[in-house]
């Protein structure tokens, strides 16, 4: 995804309030299948992982975009941004690929 769409959707997830939590288990098929449904219903989410989840900050992003197949935005402190485009997407990224 080229930055200035990457630049396009943080600007967008300001406004966003996280819609999935990531807590002290590990990532199992319940939590992807949670994210993928939020993702489903919104193409752009907020995950907030808690303090006592086993997994960093920093790999927490890649590994749940890799699980459900979508593109992890950001990280900003402890709260990563995932975007996955519909069929019918509702957000329309300006800059083509």
């Amino acid at each position: 995804m080229k930055p200035k769409n990457i630049a396009y959707l943080k600007s967008l997830a300001n406004a966003l309030s996280p819609s999935v939590t990531v807590g002290k288990g590990e990532i199992d098929d319940r939590l992807i299948q949670s994210v993928e449904n939020a993702l489903k219903a919104h193409e752009l989410i907020k995950v907030r992982v808690l303090s006592s989840s086993e997994y960093s900050r920093d790999e927490i992003g890649p590994l749940l975009a890799k699980a459900t197949s979508s593109v992890h935005v950001s990280t900003i402190g402890r709260i990563v941004t995932l975007y996955k485009a519909k069929k019918d997407p509702k957000i329309i990224l300006p800059f083509l690929e």
